[in-house]
């Protein structure tokens, strides 16, 4: 059986002092058709000099989120965001509720819902709720450094909630959450689930969240499942 090639992000350095960017499995190969006019657009225009940097990736999908997520530096930043160790792939893992750097961060987690929400509007779920049946938990790495973690709850009849939605402050505005969410999503479509909703805080403190949601097709809705109308709670869903 033929080993899957890595897929690589690169960036190009062109003759008209411009990068480019962009995602191969064969970067050899890549880089002579870019030279021989026959890569991109872009480089038949501007063909390159040489390969700046680049990062392995275990497939196409990570490779195409860490494109996208170059994309979006300013070209001041992209170089050394190509090649600091905090862009590395994030891996998702299943379980870790026994692990001490796992509990530290849910506790963490539990410790700022108290500082914006009272407590009978807080509905985040400690250790012992995380291990009820019927709920999947996850936990996100760069490597062997916990950057996060994220809860998928089966309410029945196809509808899920997220839960323990959480990123480690060091790794903030790293695509975190975001890897998070679009695994718990692929995991709920795999589950048979038509529906995926969750409940976070109202508090200004939560605006980032909200925008992540907002941005992966979330919207607005009322109390869903136990829940009750709650000025410190905001609720959203989606179809899958």
């Amino acid at each position: 059986m033929t080993t899957p090639r890595s897929w690589h992000l690169y960036l190009l350095e062109c003759r008209n002092g411009s990068w480019y960017a962009g995602i191969t499995n064969d970067l050899d190969a890549r880089f002579a058709a870019h030279v021989a006019g026959r890569g991109a657009k872009y480089t038949r225009g501007n063909p390159p000099l040489r390969v700046l940097a680049s990062r392995a990736y275990p497939d196409r999908a990570s490779a195409s989120r860490a494109e996208w997520q170059l994309k979006r530096q300013p070209r001041a930043r992209k170089l050394a965001w190509l090649q600091s160790p905090a862009t590395a792939e994030i891996g998702i893992r299943a379980g870790g509720l026994d692990d001490p750097r796992v509990v530290a961060l849910l506790q963490r987690h539990l410790a700022d819902m108290a500082l914006h929400s009272p407590p009978g509007s807080i509905h985040a779920l400690d250790l012992s709720r995380l291990r009820a049946p019927g709920l999947s938990f996850w936990t996100a790495w760069r490597g062997d450094a916990l950057v996060g973690c994220g809860a998928l709850k089966d309410l029945g009849d196809g509808h899920g909630e997220l839960k323990s939605m959480r990123t480690d402050p060091a790794h903030l505005r790293q695509g975190v959450a975001a890897a998070m969410l679009a695994h718990l999503m692929a995991t709920a479509r795999t589950q048979g689930l038509q529906r995926l909703s969750l409940e976070t805080g109202s508090a200004a403190a939560f605006a980032p969240a909200h925008a992540l949601y907002a941005r992966h097709g979330f919207a607005m809705c009322g109390p869903f499942g136990d829940y009750v109308e709650d000025s410190f709670s905001v609720f959203m869903t989606r179809t899958l």
